[in-house]
C-alpha cells in the first residue's frame, strides 16, 4: 500500500474539488450543486444519502451535465473518480474502465436506463451499434463503483451506471434546442411535461447527424497484409470512420401506482469505426435500433409496513448491417496462396442478429420490525437471441486460412445446411431471488447485509453476497467497510460462436467472478469543504479469454483462462471558494495485475486526474472550464510497442440566459489546444492498428434553448 499512499499525498496537493453555491436560489444559470448532499438510490434500492450509502457512489445531475458542456453520455462518465472511458476500434464503442477492470467489449460493467439493464446478451456490451446515448432528456445519472450482483445480477462487476430520464415535473413544459458543432454536427430536439387528464406526460424526441471526427489512421491489417503479399489494397492512411445518424425518442405515462415507459434509440448509417476485422472500411454501415418498453405498479403503502412493486419490461435489439469488407478490394483474401484464389473485390462479411429479452420483477420492502428494513426481490428473465443472418464471400481453408467460397469469389447467404453462420439462435432463462438487511444496529453504526442467487439455464447456478459497514464517526465524518462478491454472465459469442476459428464458443464456460473489499470515509471538513477518501482491493477470477488451442489445432476458443488483481484509491474534494465559483475534481490511482502473466494488466490509467471550476460571471452568466489528465498507461503482457503516452485535455463552456427571457445559449470548446490524445489498441488490434486510436482534436459547439 507505499505506492497508494505515496500517491494520495501528491493527490492532497493537487486536486479540488466540488461543493455549492451562495448565489439566489433563483439564479437557474448558476447551475451549482445546493448545500443539500445529493441522495442516491442504486446502492440499496431506497434513497440515501450519498456519504451514508453502502458503496462508494457518485450522482450527476442535469445541472452538472449542463454546466459541463457534455453531448454524450461518455463525456459524462469520464468524470467519475476512478472511471476512465476509453475506445474499441471495431465501431469505436467506449470501454468504461472502471478501478482498471479493462476489457473489449467492457462486459464487466451494468448500464440501465431507470433502472433495466441494457446489456446485449449477444456480446456481453450495450450493442455493437450503440455507441452514444444523448443527454438533453436525462434526470441524473447514478454510479456505484465497486460489486452490485447481490441487488443487480449479472455484469455488476466493476460497477454499476443507472440513467434516469426526466418525468412530467422535472421538464414542466416544453423546451427545444439545436446545437451545431465542428465535424458536421447537428441536434435538434423538443422534450415536454404536463398532465393530459389525469395522466403526467413526459415526451422526448431528437434527431441528430455527425460525420465524425475523422482521426487519422495510419496502418491498419490490411497495412499488414500488404506488406506480406505485396498488394496494395490497404485504406490506411485514411480516417477513421465514427459518423452516424441519431433518432431518440421516449414516453412516459404515469397514473396513480401506475407507470408506462417507452423508448427508441436508432443509430442508422452508422460506421465501423476502424473496420469489422481492422481494416478500415469507408462504406459499411450499420442500422442499430434499440426499442424498450416497461409497466411499472409500485404502491410504497401497500399496508402499514410494506412498500410493494411489481414491473415487467421488454428490450428488443436489432443490429442489421451492409455488407462489410473486412478486407478491401484488391486483398489476397487476405493472403498469397499457392493455387489459391486471389479477390478482387476483398474479403466480404455481413454478420447480423437480432435479439429479445423479457424482465419480469417483484420487490418489497418490510419496515414491521424495529432497527431493520428488510427487502426481498424475485425474477424471471428471457434473453432471446432470435434470429443470426450471415453473408459471405470467404470460408476458411487448410490451416484456416481464408480462401474463396467459388470463382468468382462472389457472396453466398448464410445457412444451417451450407454451414456459413457464425452463431445459431440461442435463448437463455434465468431466475433470481434476493434479500437484503438494512440494520440500525447501534446508534451512528449502520449494517446492511444482501445475499442474491441466480439460476441459469445454460451454465447453472451462482451466489452473490455483499456486507457493508456504516459509521458515523463524528458529526462531519462517515466512514465505511465495505465487501461484495459480483459475477458476469458469458456472452453467447463466448458460448456458441461457431465457424469463426479466431473466436470460437465454449457451451461449457463459467461465470466470471470477482471479490471486493472497500473502504471509505466522508469528511465534511468545513462548512464550504468537503472530502472523500476511497481505498478498494479486488480478485477475479475466471476471466473469460479467447485462447490459441492445444496440441497444434488452429484457431482460439473461449477459456475462463484468466485472473486479475489490483488495489487503489480515490479522492474527491469539494469547495465553494467563493459565492460565484466553485471548485471541482478528483483523482484516482489503480494497479492491476493480470495474474497469468505476472504483469500489469495494462492499458487502463494508473492515475487519472479531473478538475473543473464554475464561475458565475455575471447574473445568469456561468463560464465552465475543466481539464482532464489520463497517465501511466501501460501495454499488456507480450505488446513491446512504445508506452502509451499521457495526454492532458480542456474543455471550456459558457452559458447564459440573460439574452432573452426563457431563452439559453451555450458555446463549448472541447480540447481547447487540440492534444493529439489516444487510447490504446487492444488484443488483435494492437497488432493491426499499431499507433492507437485518436480521439477528437479541438472541437466546437453552440447550442440554442428555448423554454415554452
Amino acid at each position: 500500500m507505499s505506492a497508494v499512499s505515496r500517491h494520495l499525498l501528491s493527490a492532497l496537493c493537487i486536486a479540488p474539488c466540488v461543493l455549492a453555491t451562495h448565489a439566489r436560489a433563483d439564479d437557474q444559470m448558476l447551475l451549482m450543486l445546493s448545500g443539500d448532499e445529493q441522495m442516491v438510490s442504486l446502492a440499496t434500492g431506497s434513497p440515501q444519502p450519498v456519504s451514508k450509502a453502502p458503496a462508494v457512489a457518485t450522482v450527476i445531475t442535469a445541472d452538472d451535465i449542463k454546466a459541463s458542456g457534455a453531448t454524450e453520455l461518455s463525456e459524462v462518465l469520464e468524470t467519475v473518480p476512478g472511471l476512465h472511458v476509453s475506445r474499441s476500434g471495431n465501431q469505436f464503442l467506449p470501454i468504461y474502465s472502471i478501478r482498471g477492470i479493462f476489457t473489449r467489449y467492457n462486459p464487466e460493467v451494468l448500464v440501465m436506463i431507470n433502472g433495466i439493464p441494457i446489456t446485449n446478451a449477444f456480446a456481453g456490451d450495450r450493442g455493437r451499434l450503440n455507441g452514444t446515448y444523448p443527454l438533453e432528456h436525462v434526470a441524473r445519472i447514478e454510479v456505484i463503483r465497486g460489486p452490485g450482483s447481490a441487488l443487480y445480477g449479472a455484469e455488476a462487476v466493476s460497477g454499476v451506471i443507472n440513467i434516469i430520464t426526466k418525468t412530467a415535473k422535472e421538464i414542466d413544459g416544453t423546451e427545444t434546442g439545436l446545437r451545431a458543432g465542428s465535424f458536421q454536427t447537428y441536434d435538434g430536439w423538443i422534450q415536454h411535461g404536463g398532465k393530459w387528464g389525469e395522466v403526467d406526460v413526459a415526451a422526448y424526441l431528437r434527431l441528430g447527424h455527425t460525420d465524425g471526427f475523422g482521426g487519422t489512421i495510419a496502418a491498419d491489417a490490411q497495412t499488414r497484409l500488404d506488406r506480406n503479399t505485396g498488394t496494395h489494397a490497404s485504406n490506411a492512411p485514411g480516417q477513421i470512420n465514427t459518423g452516424y445518424d441519431a433518432i431518440d425518442s421516449r414516453l412516459d405515462f404515469s397514473l396513480d401506482n401506475w407507470r408506462l415507459r417507452a423508448g427508441y434509440l436508432g443509430r442508422p448509417n452508422a460506421q465501423t469505426g476502424t473496420g469489422v476485422a481492422d481494416a478500415l472500411d469507408p462504406q459499411a454501415k450499420g442500422d442499430g435500433r434499440y426499442t424498450n418498453l416497461d409497466l411499472t405498479w409500485h404502491d410504497a403503502k401497500f399496508t402499514e409496513n410494506w412498500d410493494v412493486a411489481v414491473q415487467a419490461s421488454y428490450f428488443d435489439i436489432a443490429e442489421p448491417v451492409t455488407p462489410v469488407h473486412l478486407y478491401p478490394a484488391g486483398s489476397s483474401l487476405p493472403r498469397a496462396l499457392p493455387g489459391g484464389v486471389g479477390s478482387s473485390i476483398g474479403m466480404i462479411g455481413q454478420p447480423q442478429h437480432w435479439e429479445r429479452q423479457h424482465h419480469l420483477n417483484l420487490s418489497a420492502r418490510y419496515g414491521g420490525i424495529a432497527r431493520h428494513k428488510l427487502q426481498f426481490g424475485a425474477g424471471y428473465n428471457l434473453y432471446d437471441v432470435y434470429r443470426v443472418a450471415a453473408a459471405k464471400n470467404y470460408t476458411n481453408g487448410a490451416g484456416n486460412v481464408p480462401v474463396c467460397l467459388n470463382l468468382s469469389c462472389s457472396v453466398v447467404e448464410a445457412t444451417p445446411a451450407n454451414g456459413l453462420l457464425f452463431l445459431t439462435p440461442h435463448s437463455r432463462r434465468s431466475l433470481y431471488a434476493y434479500l437484503q438487511d438494512e440494520w440500525f444496529l447501534a446508534p451512528d453504526w449502520y449494517l446492511t447485509a444482501g445475499l442474491r442467487h441466480d439460476h441459469y439455464s445454460d451454465f447453472g447456478d451462482t451466489t452473490n453476497p455483499r456486507v457493508a459497514l456504516v459509521w458515523d464517526t463524528a458529526y462531519n465524518l462517515t466512514s465505511k467497510i465495505m465487501f461484495g462478491r459480483a459475477f458476469r454472465a458469458p456472452s453467447f459469442i463466448e458460448q456458441y460462436n461457431i465457424n469463426n476459428p479466431a473466436a470460437l464458443g465454449n457451451p461449457d464456460l463459467e461465470p466470471e467472478t470477482v471479490s471486493t473489499t472497500e473502504l471509505a470515509f466522508a469528511w465534511h471538513a468545513r462548512p464550504d469543504l468537503k472530502t472523500g477518501l476511497s481505498l478498494f482491493r479486488y480478485q477475479m477470477q475466471d476471466v473469460i479469454r479467447f485462447i490459441a488451442n492445444a496440441n497444434g489445432a488452429a484457431g482460439n476458443t473461449a477459456q475462463n483462462a484468466g485472473d486479475q488483481r489490483g488495489s487503489g484509491l480515490e479522492l474527491e474534494f469539494s469547495w465553494d471558494a467563493l459565492a460565484q465559483l466553485r471548485l471541482s475534481g478528483n483523482y484516482a490511482y489503480q494497479r492491476s495485475i493480470d495474474e497469468t502473466s505476472n504483469q500489469d494488466a495494462g492499458l487502463a490509467p494508473h492515475q487519472h486526474i479531473y478538475l473543473r471550476g464554475d464561475w458565475r460571471l455575471a447574473p445568469g452568466w456561468l463560464l465552465s472550464g475543466q481539464v482532464n489528465r489520463v497517465a501511466d498507461r501501460r501495454r499488456q503482457a507480450g505488446d513491446d510497442r512504445p508506452p502509451i503516452a499521457d495526454y492532458t485535455t480542456t474543455d471550456l463552456t459558457l452559458r447564459t440566459g440573460q439574452l432573452h427571457r426563457d431563452v439559453e445559449v451555450a458555446f463549448s470548446v472541447r480540447n481547447i489546444f487540440d492534444v493529439d490524445a489516444r487510447e490504446p489498441t487492444a488484443d488483435s488490434s494492437a497488432i493491426y492498428i499499431p499507433h492507437d486510436l485518436p480521439l477528437p482534436g479541438r472541437t466546437l459547439y453552440a447550442e440554442l434553448r428555448i423554454h415554452l
